[in-house]
């Protein structure tokens, strides 16, 4: 099974990934390690992804798609994936349902972790004043969620006409989010 889990930053997406790699045995392709990763490994592509990063670019689709195509090569027992930053867009979802394709496999889920934005900028702004975490500052995480509702909220109406989108209260405690995601694969 491959699923994506959405939902604008700070919805709890990466708590919920870690779960579902420990108690299914998923594979996270998070593509901000992959990115990482790749350019740790010498190999060509790497070369390739540490000479854009360095410039200040932004890697192209083409390039995430060679990597998850890798990763999905590399993982092929894996019982099932979770798209983890990507896709972003509806170009992207495109490119991956293609790739998907060529290789016999598909989006099964895309579980939405319905959130409200004021209550999650209020979790950042005590997160950030508890914590410091550079990344929770205010403002910058504002930049996030208008970055996130510009471009990718868009997906929704795309899984939705796929029939794959299923929404879970994000807003929930942990265990209850949990409970809910578990719920959705085990219909499948």
């Amino acid at each position: 099974m491959n699923l994506i889990l959405f939902g604008p930053p700070a919805a709890g997406k990466g708590t919920q990934a870690k779960r579902l790699t420990a108690e299914r045995g998923f594979v996270q392709l998070s593509t901000g390690d992959m990115l990482r990763a790749a350019r740790k490994s010498g190999s060509e592509l790497g070369t390739k992804v540490a000479a854009i990063m360095d410039s200040g670019s932004l890697v192209s689709d083409e390039i995430v798609i060679a990597l998850i195509e890798e990763a999905l090569a590399n993982n092929k027992g894996a019982p099932g994936f979770i798209f983890d930053g990507f896709p972003r867009t509806v170009a992207q979802a495109e490119a991956l349902d293609a790739m998907l394709a060529r290789h016999g496999k598909q989006i099964d889920r895309v579980i939405r972790l319905e959130v409200d934005s004021q209550q999650l900028m209020a979790r950042i702004a005590k997160r950030f004043a508890e914590e410091g975490r550079a990344d929770d500052n205010p403002e910058a995480y504002k930049v996030r969620l208008d970055a996130y509702f510009a471009q990718t909220a868009p997906l929704v109406p795309y899984y939705e006409k796929q029939g794959k989108l299923t929404g879970v209260d994000g807003m929930a405690d942990v265990e209850t989010v949990a409970r809910a995601i578990a719920g959705t694969l085990d219909r499948a």
